[in-house]
């Protein structure tokens, strides 16, 4: 605003001067009165241009349009239009609200319940006067959100370089020039020229146009192009039927055009898009709802302990303050500093393996979240499938049938002859060859680099002519006139001759079949034109439905020397196919309790036929429509949406609907898709997944995750690496609260009992880094399991301390305090305590801890089944441990330290025979779990 009140008054100031420069003296105030008083006017009729909505647009004729937007056609707007417009309604870009400074994200990583858990009780530390216990907490706390911080750093920058940004250039008529402009500098009333691979730069009605088609894929989920028209609309439907309209971000493939802008940033449909998507709030993920509980449950246990040491104080006597102080630091202890780190390292090395695998991930906890994931909801068109036009099937006139292999546009695939599955080349059958020869021909196509310009119905073509060695077979004719393809004949045509040949001309036409077929009088049977019976017609007409059926866009061909007197060649049937890849994914996805729902903007045959290709349900499909979703009740469709694996004809708001019908289900939903259409979607699901090849900007820009190759398969990896994180972190949790309780347990025992204390402050701190330390930390990194995949989604309402795992860490806990007591008893002589005592206390307490951090390796599996050796980093860091405990036993300066001394062979024999009971204990238990459980544990992990 204050740009544009400078200018104002910059312009009245010049406009003064000019007078005054130029003007009789007595003249010039009234001069620049009226001057001034222009100007006003034309700023207040500026004020008055209003953005049009395409459904009001698409009903006016081109000249209402010119005077609604004050725009004259010929020559465009003034600079100074441009200026005062730009005033209202802002620049042609979107604002997103991407201002947060470093250090406020850097803050932000410290709102996590159990990091302020862990700052209290350093706070706790410092007011108790454990200064080296309030450093150690203070340091670790620091290292986690760090390490945070700078991965998701990291990631955005990721993002940042893989975006591609909606159309920076464009070509625009102003001051009667046409001049090549930035899209962000367009207004509504600008007039855009539009050419083949022109992005369209902001919403346009069309006001010119030449056989323009345009892809709107990223907004409607329509494989094919939309053929535009320049005529007034009657009626305004949804934003697929406005053919004279074009939306901001859509591609021209075919024609040109010409276009006045209606619709600029936020009130452009893309931009409604965007609002939509700015306004979803995105989810908490799993993992951050079981650290918020954990947290929670540690307070209490916190908080439980230091009541109970209190009163038992209180009941014996001794002073409420000193058992207080005993209290916190027992209650400090009991908090696994640890944990954060381990949570933060395990995702950071999952997301680091993601990248190897070309996928980009946002947020931290979106790696695990993919563990609880029982749906995938999946856009169609370019997530699913390639996008690219693909011939699938050849059916001669004279009954010749073939398929064809391979997808897309790089000539890579055959063409098999049906039922021999003989490779046809060239004109090794004739029939076939000239079928393709008449595709190639009828053709305004061009292939490069392995991406189509042009009509992609025509790419499929010529790519079908290059499997056939075929595609240089339209150079032997000169074309002499073409019959353009519209909308009301349904058929195009070009009239050819053979070169150096004196011949008869040769029209070849391609197009729908019940149009073709009018043109025939003849069919070709293996190079002859034989007669066409109503018999041959019916045979084909019934060809075509069932091609049609199966959701193939079906095309019928032609050749001969008049139009009314063609040779019908036979027909083509083209599809966007599944992409390579998907139909094993989407099996094994439903072989681990994860279901895939297809949502296409696509009509029910062509969402039906790649379904079945997929495999979805295992081919026991339901499919609902946008139409039918639109009539549900929210309670109705909740319970509906859970039984449909494909939703059609739907729009942005319905994709919507759909996610959060399912999460009102109890369902975790992740989103994958690549267009526009699929913002908001991705933005509302548990997990966004957006494409970074054929992904929009606004499309990455609402993802928690960025699939780079827009390979869907490597979802499946996802998913095994989400289920992973999250048992290594119940693994290490296990590991430590056991760990914990047990030193905790023998701490509290030998104050309330009155007894000596079996540990020294020295050998508590050693076992505290073993606690914290390597063999701890390793727990995190061990890899994935191989049948990870194959274990159905965890349920979201599961909290790291389940039932089960509480009975686990209570087990080794008893079994640890009892083997270290009995230790202590052993060793413990009348005449009172002796290093040599506390010396096998200690070492026995260690080597438990080593035992059963073995064991913690994994909740399900038997040792000899994960292998000792598959984590590397785990065996280096118990080597070092049982190594660093040698030393601490052997070494004299260490000796002094820790007030220990020498062991002999038998005493560690008879300790290592000891601690491995809590090995042994807990492989027996798993080995009970296997056998006695298994179906009751896979039922409840289904629900």
């Amino acid at each position: 605003m204050v740009e544009g009140g400078f200018t104002k008054l910059f312009q009245k100031r010049s406009l003064v001067r000019f007078t005054q420069k130029y003007q009789p003296l007595g003249s010039a105030e009234p001069e620049e009165e009226s001057q001034e008083e222009c100007e006003l006017k034309v700023i207040e009729q500026e004020k008055e241009v209003t953005v049009l909505p395409p459904k009001d647009a698409c009903k006016c004729h081109k000249e209402d349009l010119a005077k609604a937007l004050n725009v004259d056609l010929h020559t465009g707007l003034s600079q100074n239009s441009v200026l005062q417009r730009r005033l209202k309604h802002g620049w042609n870009e979107f604002s997103v609200d991407n201002t947060e400074p470093i250090w406020k994200k850097y803050l932000d990583q410290f709102k996590n319940p159990l990091i302020l858990l862990l700052l209290a009780s350093a706070l706790v530390s410092v007011i108790t006067k454990e200064y080296e216990d309030a450093a150690s907490i203070t340091v670790a706390v620091l290292i986690v959100v760090t390490v945070a911080f700078i991965q998701e750093y990291r990631s955005e920058k990721s993002l940042e370089e893989l975006n591609k940004l909606v159309p920076p250039e464009c070509n625009c008529l102003r001051e009667g020039k046409l001049q090549h402009l930035l899209a962000r500098e367009l207004v509504p009333g600008d007039i855009i020229y539009l050419s083949v691979g022109d992005r369209v730069p902001a919403d346009l009605r069309l006001i010119e146009v030449t056989d323009l088609l345009v892809d709107e894929s990223s907004f409607t989920g329509e494989a094919e192009p939309c053929n535009k028209t320049d005529g007034v609309l009657l009626e305004a439907g949804d934003i697929t039927t406005l053919s004279n309209v074009v939306f901001m971000g859509t591609l021209v493939r075919y024609g040109k055009g010409k276009g006045i802008v209606i619709g600029t940033g936020e009130n452009s449909q893309f931009g409604e898009v965007f609002k939509m998507m700015q306004a979803e709030e995105t989810p908490k993920t799993p993992l951050q709802k079981s650290m918020d509980r954990l947290g929670k449950q540690l307070t209490l246990f916190s908080f439980g302990i230091i009541g109970l040491i209190m009163l038992i104080g209180w009941l014996q006597g001794k002073h409420l303050l000193s058992m207080f102080t005993i209290g916190v630091s027992l209650a400090v202890a009991a908090i696994p500093e640890g944990l954060p780190i381990v949570v933060t390292v395990t995702l950071v090395l999952g997301v680091l393996r993601m990248a190897k695998k070309r996928v980009i991930v946002k947020k931290l906890p979106i790696v695990e979240t993919l563990g609880c994931c029982n749906v995938i909801c999946s856009d169609k068109t370019g997530t699913l499938t390639a996008n690219e036009m693909t011939v699938t099937r050849l059916v001669t006139s004279d009954g010749f049938q073939a398929e064809v292999s391979g997808v897309g546009y790089n000539g890579e695939g055959n063409v098999y002859l049906l039922p021999s599955k003989e490779i046809l080349k060239e004109f090794s059958n004739v029939s076939v060859g000239k079928l393709v020869e008449a595709g190639c021909v009828v053709n305004n196509a061009i292939i490069r680099k392995n991406s189509v310009i042009g009509q992609p119905t025509e790419g499929a073509l010529i790519a079908l002519a290059m499997k056939m060695e075929l595609a240089d077979i339209k150079d032997i004719y000169v074309r002499k006139k073409e019959i353009p393809f519209s909308s009301e004949q349904k058929w195009m045509a070009v009239k050819c001759m053979l070169k150096n040949q004196d011949q008869e001309d040769v029209y070849f036409m391609k197009g729908a079949f019940e149009e073709v077929i009018r043109y025939c009088t003849m069919y070709n049977s293996s190079g002859i034109s034989l007669t066409l019976t109503p018999q041959q017609k019916a045979i084909y007409q019934q060809e075509e439905k069932r091609m049609g059926s199966s959701g193939l866009r079906v095309l019928a061909l032609a050749s001969g020397p008049e139009l009314g007197k063609l040779t019908f060649l036979g027909l083509v049937g083209i599809i966007d196919p599944p992409r390579a890849g998907v139909r094993e994914a989407v099996q094994v996805l439903f072989e681990s309790g994860v279901s895939v729902k297809m949502i296409t903007g696509d009509a029910l045959e062509t969402a039906v036929a790649i379904g079945q290709n997929i495999g979805l349900c295992n081919g026991k499909l339901k499919a609902m429509s946008g139409e039918e979703l639109d009539q549900l009740a929210e309670a109705e469709l909740s319970a509906t949406v859970t039984n449909v694996s494909i939703f059609f004809r739907t729009s942005p708001k319905h994709k919507v609907k759909i996610i959060k019908a399912l999460q009102r289900a109890g369902a975790v939903v992740s989103m994958t898709g690549d267009g526009v259409n699929d913002a908001v979607a991705l933005k509302s699901a548990d997990i966004g997944i957006a494409m970074g090849q054929a992904g929009t900007d606004v499309s990455k820009e609402a993802a928690n995750m960025i699939l780079v190759d827009d390979d869907f398969s490597t979802v499946m990896n996802a998913i095994e690496e989400g289920k992973g994180i999250f048992y290594n972190i119940k693994n290490f949790v296990r590991f430590q609260l056991s760990t914990s309780i047990s030193a905790l347990s023998l701490i509290t025992l030998s104050t309330v009992l009155n007894l000596p204390n079996p540990l020294n402050a020295m050998q508590i701190l050693w076992i505290n880094i073993i606690m914290d330390g390597p063999p701890a930390q390793s727990l995190g990194v061990e890899p994935v399991d191989r049948d990870t995949i194959k274990q159905p989604p965890r349920c979201i309402t599961d909290t790291i301390l389940s039932k089960s795992l509480i009975l686990k860490i209570f087990m080794s806990a008893v079994i640890i305090i009892s083997g270290t007591l009995f230790v202590f008893w052993k060793e413990n002589p009348e005449s009172g305590i002796t290093p040599r005592t506390t010396t096998m206390t200690f070492t026995c307490f260690v080597f438990f801890d080593l035992f059963n951090a073995l064991t913690c390796r994994s909740q399900t599996k038997l040792i000899f089944e994960i292998g000792f050796f598959r984590n590397r980093m785990f065996l280096y860091s118990v080597l070092g441990s049982f190594l660093g405990q040698l030393a601490v036993i052997y070494v004299p300066p260490l000796q002094k330290i820790f007030q220990t001394e020498n062991l002999g062979v038998l005493d560690l024999l008879f300790l290592t025979g000891l601690a491995s009971s809590v090995f042994i204990m807990s492989e027996l238990v798993k080995l009970c779990e296997k056998h006695c459980c298994q179906p009751k544990h896979t039922k409840e992990c289904h629900n």
